[in-house]
């Protein structure tokens, strides 16, 4: 029996035979076309591309049939990447100008996408690679006439194991007889781990080897609520297993009737339970998982094309449709997190050494000031729409927020000047994601209007563990103990200064924290739709007392093994059927 551990993308037990599936690139070679050709290859291009969108808008629309919004809208960038007319642009100027096959020139536009992600400072972004990378191997699908080997011949459940899955490849599981996914790569942020938790089904990502460790044909239990993969069960850890893919099956269905019901805990005290969003569209997709509104809008995602930055027309349309979509909540729109290395046309783009620690966020945009002056009047003229917040990311010193302040009124004194109307009573506040911060956080709640604690940046700079890199990923843990204490006391400082105190990473979607959370006083949490539902389970559960008593014992222990544990023994009392 061989044993492995990963990141979990979603709970559950699944059991079955493996199926590997071969994960190999296409291979496009460089092959230019004689001057007659060059019309045939554009009408190549044109073709494929047309087909792919037909299959993209056909594939959106089952999926919002068989797993709802959520899923769907992860393919309306592919659709609006396929649409652009820039980047359409580039390749046909390729074919024409330099007299690429259509298949080469496709593949060199698109890997040259791929290479801006890859410089990207936000590992969230970085992941977006695989979205570029499944527009790209789906256009050349079209393009050589040739397609890759689908797993619709399946007659019997299995477990997938592969190296990795595109957002495409992950869309397709629905219908077929695959139950469970491990991969050797991935983030719980990617798109496929997005489409994965849409699916249901149990999956865990990021074991590093599993695809070559495990053979087709072998007997393997996905332990989603573990974070495990077992290959080759002995007989009485097949039984046991058995009995809990059953159990949870029977609980899955719980969770629909949740939804519409408040987050109110046993003893009466309201929570506020948020939203994070990518896309202008999730918006309403959240407010349908039970969500009263977005707690975070990440909109660097309306930067990621090819051209650059959209300008403030498209920003301030993609941002009234998110305020529209939650239909009078509240909505905080951030603004984006983006590096050094993108952008203008003109600029080359060059690796940071370090870009976690170099030229983002906040940091990026006060030496950009055009370009986030642009977006901060397209967030003013949005804001007339409805209950908007705005939010400065990556913020370490009191200067850092004072001077994004002041770009603020430098755009509403243009935007007066022009005529223009906009909102002034909306609150501006930051998102405390690092040390410096938290250590000085009594400064801050002088200044800012609500603090939104960001723990995947958080966790990684207290623990300097890369959260993207699966070789460290193991110490990536929110149980660790200096992560428990610093988010009570950012939250106690804020509730002793009387600021508003969300929590937007990740862990705040995590049901294994919630009653910590809860204990140290957080109120608000906002977090990915899907986990909407069982985190308000979990909270009309329990009182505060409870919550408190919990968080008191959680913090007094000494290693991360020792909080995971305790925490997820007194989730069991609560709720002893439920996988955590």
């Amino acid at each position: 029996m061989d044993i492995l551990r990963g990141i979990a993308v979603s709970p559950g037990v699944a059991v079955g035979e493996a199926v590997i599936l071969d994960a190999e690139d296409y291979r496009i070679p460089y092959r230019s076309v004689s001057a007659e050709e060059v019309d045939a290859e554009l009408e190549r291009l044109a073709s494929a591309i047309a087909a792919s969108l037909t299959e993209l808008e056909a594939q959106a629309h089952w999926l919002e049939e068989q797993l709802g919004r959520d899923a769907a809208n992860v393919f309306q960038w592919h659709i609006g990447v396929l649409k652009d007319d820039r980047l359409r642009g580039g390749i046909e100027a390729l074919i024409r100008e330099q007299r690429f096959s259509a298949a080469s020139a496709a593949s060199t536009v698109m890997r040259n996408y791929q290479r801006r992600f890859l410089q990207m400072s936000d590992p969230l972004l970085v992941e977006r690679i695989r979205d570029v990378q499944d527009i790209e191997r789906r256009l050349l699908r079209h393009i050589l006439g040739e397609s890759r080997e689908d797993l619709a011949h399946l007659t019997k459940p299995v477990i997938l194991i592969a190296h990795d899955l595109t957002p495409t490849q992950t869309a397709q599981l629905a219908g077929t007889k695959v139950v469970g996914v491990a991969l050797d790569v991935g983030a719980s942020t990617s798109h496929t781990a997005i489409l994965l938790r849409s699916w249901g089904r149990p999956a865990v990502i990021g074991l590093n080897d599993v695809s070559t460790r495990i053979s087709g044909g072998d007997g393997v239990i996905i332990d989603g609520s573990n974070q495990l993969v077992v290959a080759n069960p002995t007989p009485a850890t097949l039984k046991d297993y058995r009995a809990q893919e059953e159990r949870y099956l029977r609980l899955t269905g719980q969770l629909e009737s949740i939804k519409r019901l408040e987050a109110v805990t046993a003893d009466g005290v309201r929570i506020q339970l948020l939203s994070n969003i990518e896309f202008p569209q999730e918006a309403a997709s959240g407010m349908e998982q039970g969500a009263e509104g977005v707690g975070l809008y990440r909109t660097e995602f309306l930067f990621l094309r090819p051209e650059g930055a959209p300008g403030e027309e498209e920003q301030q349309a993609a941002y009234a449709q998110a305020i529209r979509g939650v239909r009078g909540g509240p909505i905080t729109i951030r603004t984006f997190d983006l590096g050094a290395d993108k952008y203008t046309q003109q600029r080359r783009f060059e690796q940071e050494r370090n870009p976690m620690l170099g030229l983002r966020s906040i940091r990026y945009s006060l030496q950009n000031l055009d370009m986030f002056k642009v977006q901060l009047r397209a967030f003013l003229r949005a804001s007339l729409e409805g209950d908007v917040r705005l939010m400065f990311p990556l913020i370490i010193s009191l200067m850092e927020f004072r001077q994004a302040k002041l770009t603020l009124h430098d755009a509403m004194e243009d935007l007066e000047e022009e005529g223009v109307p906009f909102r002034r009573d909306f609150p501006v506040g930051m998102m405390l994601e690092t040390p410096a911060a938290a250590v000085q956080v009594q400064e801050f709640c002088r200044e800012v209007g609500f603090i939104s604690i960001g723990t995947n940046d958080l966790i990684q700079y207290l623990l300097a563990v890369d959260r993207g890199n699966e070789r460290v990923s193991r110490f990536y843990d929110a149980s660790h103990p200096a992560v428990l204490r610093t988010i009570r006391d950012v939250i106690r400082t804020c509730q002793q200064a009387g600021v508003p105190c969300s929590l937007c990473g990740e862990m705040a979607g995590q049901p294994l924290y919630t009653l910590f959370l809860l204990g140290v006083g957080l109120r608000t949490f906002s977090m990915a739709p899907a986990n909407i539902p069982g985190v308000k389970k979990l909270i009309r559960a329990v009182t505060t007392g409870y919550a408190r008593r919990v968080a008191k014992r959680a913090l007094s222990f000494e290693t991360e093994r020792q909080v995971t544990n305790y925490l997820r023994d007194e989730i069991k009392k609560v709720l002893p059927e439920d996988p955590i």
